[in-house]
């Protein structure tokens, strides 16, 4: 036995024309953790979860976060004097910035 390690590599030509990369800038979805992160809460608060829904818009260079939900779930996502509301919303800067967008919510009635 030789003490040499085998050359895996021998005879093989290195013309691969894939470059190396896991999960390129091209697959993510723009405001995909704000996204994530109003969902999370506002299924958390309400009382019919399956109600909600989060719609994503860009506008003016900002993502807008519409959060639909049930008429009797609204005063819980508002909050009193929109406290929650604006607690979601620093969530939700929070984590677009983290993705390097800008980000807001807004609660449709």
């Amino acid at each position: 036995m030789s003490d040499e390690a085998p050359d895996f590599d021998e005879g093989f030509e290195d013309d691969d024309d894939f470059e190396d990369e896991i999960a390129g800038e091209g697959n993510r979805i723009v405001g995909g953790t704000a996204r994530a992160v109003v969902e999370y809460v506002t299924r958390y608060l309400a009382e019919e979860p399956d109600a909600v829904d989060v719609e994503l818009t860009e506008r003016r260079g900002e993502i807008v976060l519409l959060v639909h939900a049930s008429p009797g779930d609204m005063g819980r996502l508002i909050g009193r004097r929109g406290r929650v509301v604006q607690a979601m919303r620093q969530l939700t800067r929070a984590a677009g910035a983290a993705e390097g967008v800008r980000a807001t919510v807004d609660v449709a009635e």
